[in-house]
C-alpha cells in the first residue's frame, strides 16, 4: 500500500494534510493546549515531583522516589545516597525532551556503568548533578531540583525491540478520553534513549488491542528493528487495558485536557506513569500513520453527557471506536 506523503518525507500541501486528519503544531497550540490546559495546571506536570505527589494521591503507581535534593547537594549525601545503590537513575525534575537523564545499570570497582556498558566516575556524577541543579536542562534554564529514583524493573518482553535502553508508551489523552498510542523503542542511533528526533523508532499502537500497527525510524516506515532485526509485526503491549486505564486516570489528576502520558511496564509492578506532559508532540501520527485531528475532533463533538464518563467508560469507548479497524 501507498504511504501518504508525510509518512515518506515527502513535502505535502496544507490541504493535503487537513484531507488527511494530521495536527499541525499551530493547531494544536492554540486549539487544544491553550484552549483546554488551563496554565494554573502546568506545575503538576512541569515539576516530575508534583507529578509523584500528585499520583500518589489518586493511586496511580510511579517509579520508586530514592532522594530528592531542593538545593545544589554536597558531594557527601550524592554519594552517600548511590553508594549502596547497583541501578539508579537521576534526572532533572523540570527536565523536558529526556534531557539530562542519567541511567545507571550497574557497578565496575569504583566507577558506574551506563546501559550501553560506558563507564561513569563519581566525579562525572557531581558534574551532572550540578549542571542539573543550575538549570541547564530545566525548562527556561531555572534552578532545578535533583531527583534519584530506583532502576525500574523493565518487563523483558521488549528485551529485543530496544537497543541499550528501555522504551516506553506515550498516550495521548483528550479530555479524559485515550486517542491515540505509540510504544518509543531506543536505538543505537539514538544512544538508548526512546528519543525519536535521536533515531528511536516510533511503533504505532493499536488502541484496542496493544498490538503494533505500524513502525518508523527519522519518519520512514520500517519493518523491523534497526539493530535487533526483530520484527514489529510480533509486537504486543502485555497489560494493554491496565496501562490504557492508567492513561486516562491522568486526565483527573492533573485536570488538563488536551495531555500526553508516558508509561513503563514494570516486571512485578505492572504500568508505571514516568511522566505527563502538557505539551506533547505529534511525531505519534507519524508513529500511527494516521493523523491526530480527526480523533480530537470526534471528541469534541460530543455532548456533556457523552464527555461526563468515568474513567471505565472512557477507556471502553476509546478502545472500541479508535481500534486500528476504525475509519477515524
Amino acid at each position: 500500500m501507498q504511504l501518504p506523503s508525510f509518512l515518506r518525507g515527502g513535502l505535502v500541501s496544507p490541504f493535503t494534510l487537513r484531507k488527511l486528519g494530521v495536527l499541525g503544531m499551530n493547531a494544536r497550540n492554540v486549539h487544544y493546549i491553550a484552549r483546554y490546559n488551563d496554565r494554573d495546571k502546568y506545575p503538576i506536570v512541569d515539576d516530575k515531583l508534583n507529578t509523584k505527589r500528585a499520583a500518589k494521591r489518586y493511586r496511580i503507581p510511579v517509579p520508586e522516589l530514592i532522594a530528592a535534593f531542593d538545593t545544589q547537594p554536597s558531594r557527601g549525601r550524592v554519594m552517600a545516597v548511590i553508594e549502596p545503590l547497583q541501578q539508579f537513575v537521576i534526572k532533572p525534575a523540570r527536565g523536558s525532551g529526556g534531557k539530562g537523564i542519567l541511567v545507571i545499570t550497574g557497578r565496575d570497582g569504583d566507577d558506574y556503568l551506563k546501559p550501553s556498558g560506558n563507564r561513569v566516575t563519581a566525579m562525572d556524577i557531581q558534574r551532572h548533578v550540578s549542571n542539573i541543579h543550575s538549570g541547564l536542562y530545566s525548562l527556561g534554564g531555572k534552578p532545578d531540583r535533583v531527583m534519584i529514583e530506583a532502576l525500574v524493573d523493565f518487563d523483558p518482553v521488549f528485551d529485543r525491540y530496544s537497543f541499550e535502553g528501555v522504551p516506553d508508551i506515550r498516550v495521548i489523552v483528550f479530555r479524559g478520553f485515550p486517542v491515540m498510542a505509540m510504544l518509543r523503542c531506543s536505538t543505537h542511533a539514538s544512544d538508548g534513549k526512546a528519543n525519536l528526533h535521536q533515531g528511536a523508532v516510533g511503533v504505532g499502537i493499536d488502541l484496542s488491542t496493544g498490538r503494533s500497527c505500524h513502525a518508523v525510524q527519522r519518519g520512514v516506515r520500517i519493518e523491523q528493528h534497526p539493530d535487533t532485526e526483530m520484527p514489529f509485526s510480533d509486537l504486543v503491549v502485555p497489560d494493554w487495558v491496565d496501562l490504557v486505564r492508567l492513561a486516562a486516570s491522568c486526565y483527573e489528576m492533573t485536570g488538563l485536557g488536551y495531555l500526553g502520558c508516558d508509561i513503563v511496564l514494570d516486571r512485578k509492578r505492572g504500568p508505571l506513569l514516568l511522566e505527563a506532559n502538557a505539551r506533547p508532540g505529534l511525531a505519534i501520527q507519524v508513529a500511527n500513520g494516521i493523523g491526530l485531528r480527526t480523533r480530537l475532533e470526534h471528541i469534541e463533538s460530543m455532548d456533556l453527557e457523552q464527555l461526563e464518563k468515568n474513567v471505565e467508560e472512557r477507556v471502553s469507548y476509546s478502545m472500541d471506536y479508535f481500534a486500528a479497524k476504525s475509519p477515524a
